[in-house]
């Protein structure tokens, strides 16, 4: 994946509009549709806004790999989908999952 696809998953992730992030890293939220469809790298400076904007390592974002977590760490696509849809549930919404979560962790 290309810089701004690690930017979009990301993004996806933690359930941040394009354009939150723009605004954040201080950049027209154009620029990841352009990023992507040039598959290209922004300069250092702003790939470190971005990161940081994020709360990524840039590293993750150039390579797509965070070396600061172990392989056991690594969370499955899975549980990465569920929690992108999870972002979009109001307080409520996610109480009950927790509470749900927590009653089968117990059997």
């Amino acid at each position: 994946m290309t810089f701004w696809e690690n930017v979009d998953s990301e993004l996806n992730f933690i359930g941040m509009e394009r354009k939150e992030l723009g605004q954040k890293a201080g950049f027209p939220e154009s620029y990841i549709s352009k990023g992507i469809a040039r598959q290209s790298c922004p300069s250092a400076d702003l790939a470190l806004k971005i990161a940081d904007a994020l709360n990524v390592p840039v590293e993750k974002l150039v390579t797509g790999i965070d070396r600061k977590t172990s392989a056991k760490d690594n969370i499955s696509p899975e549980i990465k989908a569920m929690i992108t849809k999870m972002n979009k549930f109001s307080p409520e919404e996610k109480q009950v999952i927790f509470d749900m979560v927590e009653v089968l962790s117990k059997k």
